[in-house]
This record gives C-alpha cells, structure tokens and sequence, in this order.
C-alpha cells in the first residue's frame, strides 16, 4: 500500500525547490513566526488517490495521485496600490510545470526527482486547469492539476 501523505510531502518540496516560494498545503503558507507569507506563493490541495488497480490479485502496490496547485500572484508588500499580476502567476506555474521536465538528450526519467521513501514515480502529468484574471481582486492565479503514477519499490 502505498501511503498518500509521503506522497503529499513530495510533491509540496518539489513545488517549493522549482518555484523558490513558499508551498501551503490547501492553506497560506506561514513563516517561523506563525504569520502568512505574502505572495507569490502556491497553495497545494491533494485530490483523488486511487490505489486500486482493479484485479483480483491487487496488492495495492501501485497508485495514482492526483494535486492541484494554485500558483498566486498578489500586491507587492509596501505597495499600497499594487496588484497581482498575470505574468507573475504565469512565471510561477511555469516554475511549477518543471515538475514534468524531461532530462535533455536521450536520458530516461525526470530531470527532477520526486523522492518518495520506497516508491517510484514512473509517470507524471499536468493539465491546465485555469485560475483567475481579475486585477481587481488584487489577486491572480494560475491552476495546474498533477497526476502521478506511482509504484512501490519494496
């Protein structure tokens, strides 16, 4: 059986090493003070995780995981009249895409790892999922839905 929140731990460090900002999952990433980050940040929410590959002989030894990530802009600290903007989510949820970068050349895998103790993680995908554009809100974000296909090791 492979555990989701492994999994979740994973995918919450990559996100964080390939966009340089803070990760929250399904809430506002805080500091070591207890207080939110301000943006740019992404917010991270597990979805469906299916274990069953739907033989009689199942061990549940492989899974599919499926994350969305929200990418958000927002105001500029110290700014009062600035807002998020679509090019600052977009850089991000570009960052974040990284997550199914393939190594250059013929090289096989991913150029970056998803370490998940005992698992595999032989296939990912992304799907982009939309997100909000009103500068009004002050806020923008950009969505992408991840799915992994895992398999344990041991």
């Amino acid at each position: 059986m492979i555990d989701r929140q492994p999994v979740t731990d994973a995918v919450q460090a990559l996100l964080a090493a390939l966009t340089g900002k803070p990760v929250g999952l399904e809430t506002v990433p805080l500091d070591a003070h207890n207080e939110p980050y301000p943006p740019p940040y992404t917010l991270l929410y597990p979805l469906d995780h299916d274990s069953d590959d739907g033989t009689l002989a199942d061990r549940h030894s492989a899974a599919v995981s499926d994350y969305q990530a929200t990418f958000v802009s927002g105001p500029t600290p110290g700014k009062p009249d600035s807002r998020g903007t679509t090019v600052q989510a977009q850089w991000l949820a570009d960052r974040g895409r990284k997550v199914i970068e393939r190594p250059p050349g013929d090289a096989k895998g991913y150029a970056h790892p998803l370490t998940i103790p005992g698992v595999t993680c032989y296939r990912r995908t992304a799907k982009e999922a939309g997100g909000t554009s009103d500068p009004n809100d002050a806020i923008i974000t950009a969505v992408i839905r991840f799915r992994f296909y895992l398999e344990a090791t041991a």
